[in-house]
Order: C-alpha cells, then sequence, then structure tokens
C-alpha cells in the first residue's frame, strides 16, 4: 500500500478538530477581553501583567511543537528505539530551564521594567546596540522556527481534510507544483492562529497554551494503547521494526545510519537541558511569573508532564514502524496513525494534541517576534513618542504580517522538520545563553562581552550550517545524525558533535575574554542590579523604560 496517498476521513475527525480551533478562538477573545481591563498595554499585550501562576508557567514552559508531535515521531519512525535517548535529557530540563536562570530573570525584568529579551539584555549591559541585535536575531531564528511549525499545521490540516474539499483548488500554476491539500491546510491554520493571537496577545497565547497542553497529554495517553495492542505489544513492534530497518532500530545508535552515538548523546543532553534556557521564549515566560513559589511549583508540574508525553510518544512510534511499514514522507506519521488507529471521533480528539502543540508555539512565537519589531524598532527608532493607541495598532499589525510572510514560506519547507527545529533552538541558544547567564550572575559581565558572546555563537553555528549544507548539496554524506533533506539542508558535525555544542562553547570563551580585556561595566549600574535596594530606587534603565517614574524619585 502506498501510505502517502489519501487515506480516508470522516466528517466527524474534522468536526472535532474544528471545536478544538473554535475555542481557541473563544479564548483568545475572552483573554482580550481580561486583559483589557488592567493597565499598559505593552505589559498586558506582551507579558500578561507579569501574572502567570505555576500551573501556566509550567505547561507553556513545556516548548510541545510541531516537533514534539510531527519531527519527534518521524525520527521514532525512522531510527527506533534510540531516539528516547536523543530526548531523555527533557526529564531534567525543568531543574535546568526554569530553576537556573528563572529567580535572576524574574528579578532583573522587574528592577529594569523589561518586557521584551532585548529590552532585558539592552538595560542589563547598557547597550542599544545590544538591544537592536538581539531584536534582529529573535526575528531570524524564530522565523525559521515557524516555518517547521506552519508546516506542521498545514500537513494536521491536509490529513483531516476531505479531498473534495480541494480538488478544486489550482495551484500548479507556481513555479513549483504544490500540495493542493497541503496548501489549504496551510491557509486554514494561518488564518486560525494569526487571528486569536493578534486579537488576544500574550494572555490568548497563555490561556490556549494551558487548554492546549492538557488536550496534548489526554490525546497521547488515549493513543498509548491503541498503538501497543494494534502493534501486538512492543516486543513485537521491536522485532518486526528490526526486520524492516535492521538491528541498529532495536539496539542503536540508530536504523542505517549512526543517528545516536555517544558523541550526540553528549550533544543533545546539552541542546535540550542546558540550551533550553537560552531559548527567548523561555525567557519570557521567566519574566511573567508571579513569586518564586510559582516557580518552584511549575518546575515539579512541568517533570510530570514532559515524563506523561515523551515517554508514551516513545512506545506509539517505535510501533508505528510495524503499523505503517512503507510510509516515506515520515513527518506524517502522527497524523496518518492517528486516523489508522481510531474511530473518527475519537482521531478528532487525539488530532487536537498536535495541533494545539502547533497553534501554542506559533502564538507565543508571533508575539515574541511582533514585539521585538514594535518594542525594540517602531518605538525605540522610529516613533519614539509613539501613543499606546498607536503602539496597540503596530503589535497588531507586526503580528498579523509576520504570520502571513512565514505562511508564504511554508508553503515548500524542507523535508523534514525536525532539522529546521534543532537549528533554531541550537542557534538560539549559541546566541542568546552566554549573555544571559553572564548578565544573571556575574558582575564583572559588559556590553562588549555580550556582544563578543552573541556574535561569535551566531558565527560558528551559521558555518556549520553552511558548510553542512554545501556537503549536502554535494550529496556528501556524513553518515552521522539524522540524513539531510533532499533539498540539501543539514549541519556539519565537527568531530561528531552537534554544532550547538561549538556554538555555546564559543560564546562562553569569547564572553569572558571579551568582558576581561575592556573596561568594566558602570558600578552603579551594577550594585542596582545586583545588591539588596529599597523598593523606590529603580535602576538606570527603569527610568529609560519608563520616563513617567522620573518626577516621583526626584
Amino acid at each position: 500500500m502506498d501510505n502517502n496517498n489519501a487515506i480516508p476521513t470522516h466528517p466527524a475527525t474534522l468536526a472535532a478538530l474544528a471545536i478544538f480551533t473554535a475555542v481557541s478562538l473563544g479564548l483568545g477573545v475572552v483573554a482580550n477581553l481580561v486583559s483589557s481591563k488592567k493597565a499598559g498595554f505593552l505589559q498586558k499585550y506582551f507579558l500578561g501583567n507579569r501574572s502567570l501562576g505555576a500551573f501556566a508557567v509550567a505547561l507553556t514552559a513545556a516548548v510541545m511543537s510541531g516537533g514534539t508531535f510531527l519531527g519527534f515521531p518521524s525520527f521514532v519512525y525512522q531510527y527506533g528505539w534510540v531516539v528516547g535517548l536523543w530526548i531523555a535529557s527533557y526529564m531534567v530540563a525543568p531543574l535546568t530551564v526554569l530553576g537556573v536562570l528563572g529567580k535572576r530573570i524574574g528579578h532583573l525584568s522587574r528592577r529594569t521594567g523589561a518586557i521584551t529579551l532585548p529590552d532585558l539584555f539592552r538595560e542589563r549591559f547598557g547597550s542599544p546596540l545590544l538591544g537592536l541585535l538581539t531584536s534582529l536575531f529573535i526575528i531570524f531564528f524564530l522565523s525559521c522556527f515557524l516555518v517547521a511549525q506552519f508546516k506542521a499545521g498545514g500537513v494536521l490540516m491536509k490529513i483531516v481534510l476531505p479531498s473534495s474539499t480541494y480538488d478544486w483548488a489550482n495551484v500548479e500554476n507556481f513555479a513549483v507544483t504544490l500540495d493542493k491539500g497541503y496548501v489549504i491546510g496551510l491557509l486554514i491554520f494561518t488564518t486560525t492562529v494569526v487571528a486569536y493571537t493578534a486579537y488576544g496577545g500574550f494572555l490568548a497565547a497563555i490561556w490556549t497554551d494551558v487548554f492546549q497542553s492538557i488536550i496534548m497529554a489526554i490525546g497521547v495517553l488515549i493513543m498509548l494503547p491503541l498503538a501497543i495492542s494494534k502493534a501486538g505489544g512492543l516486543e513485537m513492534a521491536t522485532l518486526k521494526g528490526m526486520e524492516i530497518a535492521g538491528d541498529g532500530f532495536g539496539f542503536g545508535p540508530g536504523a542505517g545510519r549512526a543517528f545516536h552515538p555517544l558523541t550526540m548523546s553528549i550533544s543533545f543532553f546539552v541542546m535540550w537541558a542546558i540550551s533550553g534556557m537560552g531559548q527567548p521564549s523561555t525567557m519570557v515566560r521567566l519574566m511573567a511569573f508571579r513569586d518564586t513559589r510559582t516557580l518552584r511549583y511549575s518546575m515539579l508540574y512541568l517533570t510530570v508532564y514532559n515524563m506523561l508525553v515523551y515517554i508514551p510518544l516513545i512506545l506509539i512510534f517505535v510501533c508505528s514502524r510495524s503499523i505503517m511499514p512503507g510510509l516515506t514522507n515520515s513527518d506524517e506519521v502522527m497524523p496518518r496513525m492517528v486516523v489508522t488507529l481510531a474511530n473518527p471521533y475519537l482521531a478528532g480528539l487525539i488530532l487536537a494534541a498536535p495541533y494545539g502543540a502547533v497553534l501554542s508555539t506559533v502564538s507565543g512565537f508571533l508575539l515574541i517576534i511582533s514585539s521585538g519589531l514594535v518594542r525594540d524598532v517602531y518605538q525605540r527608532f522610529i516613533r519614539p513618542a509613539a501613543t499606546e493607541r498607536e503602539i496597540a495598532r503596530a503589535s497588531y499589525a507586526a503580528t498579523v504580517v509576520v504570520g502571513l510572510v512565514v505562511g508564504i514560506f511554508a508553503l515548500k519547507p524542507p523535508d523534514f522538520l525536525q532539522l529546521i527545529v534543532v537549528f533554531a533552538s541550537g542557534g538560539m541558544a549559541s546566541v542568546f545563553l552566554m549573555p544571559a547567564l553572564l548578565g544573571a550572575f556575574w558582575r564583572r559581565a559588559n556590553a562588549q562581552g555580550a556582544l563578543a558572546a552573541m556574535l561569535t555563537g551566531a558565527a560558528v553555528t551559521m558555518a556549520l550550517y553552511v558548510y553542512g549544507s554545501i556537503l549536502g548539496h554535494q550529496e556528501v554524506d556524513q553518515m552521522i545524525g539524522a540524513k539531510p533533506s533532499s533539498n540539501g539542508f543539514g549541519a556539519y558535525y565537527l568531530l561528531g558533535f552537534e554544532p550547538v555544542i561549538w556554538g555555546l562553547l564559543s560564546s562562553f570563551i569569547a564572553g569572558v575574554i571579551g568582558s576581561l580585556v575592556t573596561p568594566p561595566p558602570d558600578p552603579a549600574r551594577v550594585s542596582l542590579l545586583f545588591d539588596a535596594q529599597p523598593p523606590s530606587a529603580p535602576a538606570p534603565a527603569t527610568l529609560d523604560l519608563h520616563p513617567e517614574l522620573e518626577s516621583d524619585i526626584a
């Protein structure tokens, strides 16, 4: 059987997904109404008035995405049990992602009045250039990440849409022939997520994140017994997978290639458990939690949640290789498994899990990009005297435009969704983690060191991906890690390690040396951000961000 052909779907499946989408849109409307009663558009729209509780912080910090429910299952389907080691560090990620930087980032953002990550870096180091550079890097890497998420949303909608929905569509007039079902699915997804994110802002993203995260866990736990039963048990599924793909499917380092040898195991422990601290989406959440008690409980909730989602996903998609052995587009394995295993009504609920993961990721990242454009470019450089109404309009417009532009780029994305996720995640960590760590814990860290760390991490990471892509275009396969996509996109694994290792190491060295060989930072600024102060003593940055406080202090 050709598993790439359209598979029969039932209207009930589409109806269930439509109801889920309607609820998400409704939450966006309610979030807007609730938050509109609170003062300050920027803090409301981009930080939710710093009011997140433990449950909200935990579920929104989970960072479930299209990679979790499409890219990760694709790798399990292709390479087998060893992918469990690839994601194992997610079990300790709550301790690192929330525990290491959480309290300090929250403190610094409140002391400076920072609303965005560029705000935070600009005011901690006293460097407008650093703030602008942070905005540009965020826009680049998150836009790449969003292309993967839009692809995931389009694929999911394509699977559930009846073929008659898009038979009328004529997209062969494009320079490249496009998949009709995917284009229509992408259009539906883009319209939905852009609408509720633009209207509801940060609280809409948070409320839908929480709702969608609960649906994700329910969907995965329902699917687990269905998959194991269909495969005849885990032992039978493993043996069948080894028969199809080779012994590496059961024993590692991966079926058909060295997907996850020791060097890559080290790399991806660092990738998920350590570099997760350097994701802008994570740091924005850390700027928005309510108090320290909230942070502690968030770590516990997130640990349990990750266990409930990722362990069943490994088991489900080990089974998938024996249930759907002929699948060539493995990025579609999750939705195809759902439609194959579950009755139409249940399939709609289960598919809400990956769809919700994609929606929640896109909504949060759209806001981070639009905040960079509005707060750190428009307000700071184009219209410093912009009124709150002008800022609000610019924020809505930026969210819509960014969503539409990414949707256009997603019309022809790379083959393997997870390759883009890894590139964007590793790139953001290499750029932002060391400036954040040094700025939060080292008084001697200065703007020159932070700039050196940021630029060096970016340059090393990009160089390794450019060289890896050149090798991919030349059809040179390093036989390690994931297979490059058909368009050649991939990384160069220097000494067998993923580029994030070299990006983080070089960024740290550059940040320390850059800080030590240049003048120390302003002692008054450092004291105000590191030492105990009376509540009425704002840092200099606070006056830059909120000049209305100057008269109160005087």
